[in-house]
């Protein structure tokens, strides 16, 4: 099983992916009645009920396209995707509570993965990295490249803070990375930043990934020239390198967020990048960002 985590931690906001808690009542896992604004849970994303009432969402048979959500597709449409079931549910039951957010599938590997996002077409693939047949950065590699999917996703929920596995697979085309360990809230607002072109990086992750890069040796990538790009464009791409979101961005420049967006896009343009996160890529490649020390 991946990403499992090692033990039981004390406190209830810190839990790990494969704590559970005591019995809870099927009722209090329900999906909101309508109207009424759910309350920001303190507990992990990975915090869930031995109990989990069944849900329409089950991992996909073999051959089998992915459950459909039960919700309106009008909002972001999100896979999900973890060989561990009771995660997946509960990770459902999370995105499904917000409006504007709709499971439409679930995948148990990396082959069910790629098959659920050309069935589903989701805006965000929720991607664990280490499952049996097909892992996640595969899967990740083959749903980046298949030009059908240019609109989706991928934000990596993993359990480690940083290794190659991850690397790897930003490098697949991930746009973010969030840790298992994440309250329901941040789970929610990585979903919708990822939806809207924004990279996600957990701070912790965002350190130790530079630490990494700069550390390890890879003499077969070209390093980007940033000689084309205009000084602005340079600030810009070393403030999204160190991980800032556009506002962020926009008040250290003293520049609208609008302006901010107009960078972004000269800078995709001209670095031949994919997303943001490939910009992160960049500004390490281009020696713009250092680690911490």
């Amino acid at each position: 099983m991946s990403d499992r985590a090692e033990g039981h931690q004390s406190t209830a906001s810190r839990h790990s992916v494969s704590e559970r808690t005591e019995h809870t009542p099927p009722d209090q896992h329900t999906t909101p009645a309508e109207g009424h604004e759910p309350t920001p849970s303190q507990h992990s994303v990975s915090e869930r009920t031995e109990h989990t009432p069944p849900t329409q969402h089950t991992t996909p048979a073999k051959g089998h396209e992915p459950t459909p959500s039960r919700h309106s597709v009008d909002g972001v449409r999100v896979l999900v995707v973890d060989d561990q079931p009771l995660l997946r549910h509960s990770l459902a039951m999370i995105i499904n509570s917000e409006p504007d957010l709709a499971v439409v599938g679930e995948a148990g590997d990396g082959n069910e993965a790629v098959a659920g996002a050309r069935a589903a077409r989701p805006d965000v693939i929720l991607m664990d990295v280490r499952m049996p047949r097909l892992d996640g950065l595969e899967a990740t590699r083959r749903i980046c490249a298949d030009p059908a999917l240019s609109a989706a996703r991928v934000l990596v929920l993993s359990m480690f803070e940083l290794d190659e596995y991850v690397y790897e697979a930003l490098h697949a085309g991930a746009s973010g990375f969030l840790l298992k360990d994440a309250r329901p809230e941040e789970l929610i607002e990585a979903i919708r930043r990822t939806h809207r072109g924004e990279s996600l990086f957990a701070p912790s992750i965002l350190t130790r990934l530079v630490a990494h890069y700069v550390a390890a040796p890879h003499p077969d990538r070209p390093t980007p020239t940033v000689r084309r790009l205009t000084g602005r464009e340079v600030e810009v791409l070393t403030l999204i390198g160190g991980g800032l979101s556009n506002g962020e961005i926009a008040t250290a420049l003293v520049i609208s967020v609008k302006t901010v967006k107009t960078h972004i896009t000269h800078l995709l343009a001209k670095l031949a990048a994919r997303d943001r996160a490939q910009l992160v890529i960049a500004a390490f490649d281009a020696g713009l960002v250092r680690p911490r020390r």
